[in-house]
């Protein structure tokens, strides 16, 4: 079953992330893959099946466990994992913006 997660606050701080680019709902897909909605509505997939190809990936190494990858959720508008990876919230947006699908390259 998919992972779900939706935040407007961070619970711990009590702040609200404002920038539209910031993450407010997510989903664990199969197959390494992210759906992103936005603070404006925009909304995609992310795909992140490379990460599994590619031992040399530093902190995104941990991510090839699916286990580890469905562990995602949303910090302060950032998808993050338990092991301090994250992917650029403004970097995701721009490319899901243009591509509706879009595969990070690692």
């Amino acid at each position: 079953m998919p992972n779900q997660a939706t935040t407007d606050e961070d619970c711990a701080s009590g702040l609200i992330p404002a920038a539209p680019w910031r993450v407010q709902a997510l989903t664990v897909l199969p197959d390494y893959r992210l759906a992103v909605t936005f603070r404006d509505g925009i909304s995609g997939i992310v795909d992140m099946s490379a990460v599994r190809a590619d031992a040399s990936c530093g902190v995104f190494a941990a991510l090839a466990a699916p286990e580890v990858f469905a562990q995602a959720r949303i910090e302060l508008g950032v998808v993050t994992w338990p092991n301090g990876a994250d992917i650029d919230p403004k970097w995701m947006y721009e490319r899901v913006s243009e591509e509706k699908t879009w595969s990070v390259p690692f």
